[in-house]
């Protein structure tokens, strides 16, 4: 537990020093670590506790550059949207959200590349899009935690300075984590675990503020706009790996590929469903998935019942081509193949003859 508090206060004050230089993203950078040491319903609370304290050092250090021309148009709807998140974070699981935010912000790649115009390019933004901007950020940020990064792009492409746009963000959020805490605490998701982890949070948020202070000033917007960039990419990268590692392994999800005669075929698992992808060079594509005996109709079952012999275990493949539906009944005796049979259907239901293959198959 000691060296797990240590390691999370150096990557706190490391992500929040980062996030003064790429205009934010210290929650997004640590979804990640604190999955390593809480559940991943709980690190929403965990970072809440670091970002409000954060978020208020920072509105301290920079309150005149805050827009308020924003913030009163962003807010109204994120507060709302806030509520409904946290509300949703006890039903969904928040990790299939990370993978697509995890896509979006590795979207933001071909930016990087993008040569700087020397005119100011920037876009103005209607009123009804900042509230629905704030909705959005607002809805995500109660069900992850952490949205920072997402909305990156838009307040660099809304003509902000950097110490603005630090400014701004921190005012906009800093009311949406305190919601939160109050929501996830009432949801029974604070407990000192979490309270000890989001504490250590703080204290590495709190002191890179001090960096902020002294750091910001003397990094040019240019460098400023490409490590915001950067660090969404990066962002990306991270969330999309270890989400996707966990989303694998909560569904005992597996994946392969082997060569077949006059093919490829690609298998895939997903928690008890077992699903092929067989590619025939002469044949073309065909999908398998393995079924119960009993989604066969009354007349499929017989059959394979009068076929069934000394077989001790039968596993059914329904499988779909380009031109037709049939079934694949896989016989077995101690584990061991010993046959097969193929048998289509038409399309109103009725069974074709079967096919055995000899048991050597």
């Amino acid at each position: 537990m000691f060296l797990s508090g240590i390691a999370l206060f150096i990557c706190a004050f490391i992500a929040f020093s980062l996030s003064a230089v790429c205009g934010g993203g210290a929650g997004l950078l640590m979804i990640p670590v604190l999955g390593y040491v809480l559940p991943v319903t709980q690190v929403p609370a965990a970072l809440s506790i670091g970002t409000v304290s954060s978020s208020a050092s920072r509105i301290i250090v920079f309150a005149a550059r805050i827009r308020w021309d924003i913030v009163r148009w962003f807010v109204p709807t994120a507060i709302p949207a806030v509520f409904i998140g946290a509300w949703l974070l006890r039903f969904v699981n928040p990790l299939y959200l990370e993978i697509i935010m995890g896509i979006f912000l590795i979207s933001n790649l071909p930016l990087l590349f993008r040569k700087e115009s020397s005119k100011n390019d920037t876009h103005k933004t209607s009123r009804v899009l900042l509230l629905i901007i704030g909705f959005l950020a607002g809805f995500l940020s109660g069900l992850t935690g952490a949205v920072g990064l997402l909305f990156n792009r838009f307040y660099l492409r809304y003509g902000l300075t950097k110490e603005e746009i630090v400014a701004t963000r921190a005012a906009n959020e800093m009311i949406l984590h305190v919601i939160k805490l109050a929501l996830y605490i009432s949801f029974g998701l604070m407990t000192m675990k979490v309270l000890l982890f989001g504490i250590i949070v703080a204290i590495g948020g709190l002191l890179s503020s001090q960096f902020m202070k002294w750091g910001l000033p003397r990094i040019s917007e240019f460098f400023f706009r490409k490590a915001g960039y950067t660090s969404m990419v990066l962002s990306g990268i991270v969330m999309l790996t270890q989400s996707g590692q966990q989303l694998i392994t909560e569904n005992n999800a597996n994946f392969s590929f082997a060569p077949v005669s006059q093919g490829i075929e690609s298998k895939i698992q997903w928690q008890q469903a077992n699903l092929s992808i067989e590619f025939e060079y002469d044949g073309g594509l065909e999908y398998e998935r393995e079924i119960p005996l009993t989604d066969l109709a009354p007349d499929h079952q017989q059959y394979i019942a009068s076929q069934q012999g000394n077989a001790d275990h039968v596993r059914i493949e329904e499988v779909f081509s380009m031109d037709s539906h049939s079934y694949e009944a896989y016989f077995f005796e101690n584990n061991k193949l010993i046959r097969k049979i193929d048998f289509a259907v038409t399309p109103r239901g009725e069974m074709l003859s079967g096919i055995l293959y000899p048991t050597s198959l």
